[in-house]
């Protein structure tokens, strides 16, 4: 037996739905505009014009780190002081500032206004502005509005709110046609990885949503089954399930056993036996359970806590205590989506400590009691948590990274066991 299946073998026998723990209070997020910074190095003809403040702006460069010879697909059309007081007419500036951004980039064909806090609350309707703006670049760049303002969510909801704009532009599918719609943003490089095993099942034709162009939006209707990649798009699903698509049940795919459990789930719709899928996926979980072996020894024993930022929280714990060996100490997310997290929630320990939302005092006071080896948390926790001996993983940059997978099972792993050794150096 494998070290990874003698680590599943070990997690499955406490496995139960675990109780789950509600808190509300003061809540420590990061802004939702953070979603920009991924979904345009994904939808190469889309540019994003955040409509807000220059800390709006300050915020995306500091986020992307664009050095200021680069030209990136987004900007921030800047409301002044005369249009928070209602002094301006907005829609008119607006209308000037996307006039020259499609004069200098030509080549965008779909231009996202994205809300955020500033716009939001002075009650700046961007809705009619992209139905305005759509009238008037009609047939040369879809305009579509959306809102990524962090007032009431959390950073990856940007994601999330951009999505749920597009699925009413997409294309109904073809009477008595069937397709597999993977819906998340991916890096390119996983993209392939995982359009290249879904050939080699026969499941197909499949689409990704977001596409790389969003001129080129997929077809969805009654004949589309849906498979989440990223679990925080809880709006977007429901969107799709309202245009007739079916939501498949499936651990995300993170980890050797998400990632096999989410290719099983595709399978079982196309009537694909699990022989099939193990014996096409047989090499590359080879590569993983050997890049994982030394993590392992790193990880395993290891505590960690989570506290509620990202939504990836629930996943990557279940991969950690399955597959790396680690001691949950508490796994606390933002929102908990029982019909998306259904399979994840069975392979995780029935006495887990797992809680739904955040009163960041109490749960920073948890932390300091209970002592993890690693905490994963925000910016703005993980400073403070380090100034007092507490190891820290941002959780940002799990969204950041390529994570899924098996080639990238290895990868995972060791962003955790990264701040481990960087502790133990500095003990040194």
């Amino acid at each position: 037996m494998s070290g990874v299946d003698a680590q599943r073998r070990a997690g499955a026998e406490a496995c139960g739905v675990p109780n789950v723990n509600r808190e509300r209070g003061q809540r420590q997020v990061f802004c939702g505009l953070a979603g920009i910074v991924w979904l345009h190095r994904k939808i190469q003809d889309a540019f994003f014009l955040v409509v807000g403040s220059r800390t709006c702006a300050h915020l995306l460069q500091s986020a992307a780190g664009v050095m200021i010879f680069a030209e990136p697909r987004f900007a921030t059309a800047i409301l002044q002081e005369r249009d928070l007081a209602g002094l301006a007419d907005c829609h008119k500036e607006l209308d000037r500032v996307v006039a020259e951004v499609l004069e200098r980039r030509p080549d965008i064909k779909t231009l996202f206004l994205v809300g955020s806090c500033p716009s939001e609350v002075i009650k700046l309707d961007l809705s009619k502005a992209a139905e305005r703006l759509s009238g008037v670049y009609g047939g040369r760049v879809r305009v579509v509005d959306y809102s990524a303002s962090g007032l009431e969510t959390t950073f990856t909801q940007g994601e999330d709110t951009c999505l749920n704009a597009l699925v009413p532009q997409m294309p109904v599918i073809a009477d008595g046609s069937r397709s597999l719609l993977v819906v998340g943003t991916l890096p390119d490089v996983v993209e392939d990885q995982f359009s290249r095993f879904f050939q080699e099942l026969g499941i197909g034709p499949v689409h990704y949503l977001p596409p790389r162009q969003a001129s080129e939006l997929p077809p969805v209707g009654n004949g589309t089954s849906v498979l989440l990649a990223q679990p925080f798009l809880s709006e977007t699903a429901r969107m799709l399930q309202k245009r007739g698509a079916t939501l498949l049940s499936a651990p995300f795919p993170l980890g050797i056993e998400g990632t096999l459990g989410w290719l099983q789930a595709a399978a079982d719709a196309w009537g694909i036996p699990e022989e099939r899928v193990k014996e096409v996926t047989a090499a590359a979980v080879a590569r993983a359970e050997r890049g994982l072996a030394r993590q392992r020894e790193l990880l395993a024993g290891k505590r960690i806590s989570f506290l509620p930022d990202s939504q990836l929280e629930v996943p990557i714990a279940r991969f950690l205590q399955r597959e790396c060996g680690m001691e949950l100490v508490e796994v606390a997310t933002p929102f908990l989506d029982r019909q998306l997290m259904e399979a994840e929630l069975g392979l995780l320990p029935s006495d887990l400590r797992l809680t739904e939302g955040q009163d960041v005092e109490r749960q920073l006071d948890r932390v300091r009691e209970d002592r993890p080896d690693i905490t994963v948390c925000g910016l703005g926790l993980a400073n403070p948590l380090e100034a007092e001996g507490l190891r820290t993983k941002w959780s940002i940059e799990l969204v950041f990274s390529p994570i899924h997978g098996f080639d990238q099972a290895a990868d995972l792993a060791e962003l955790f066991a990264r701040p481990l050794v960087r502790g133990a150096l500095l003990q040194v």
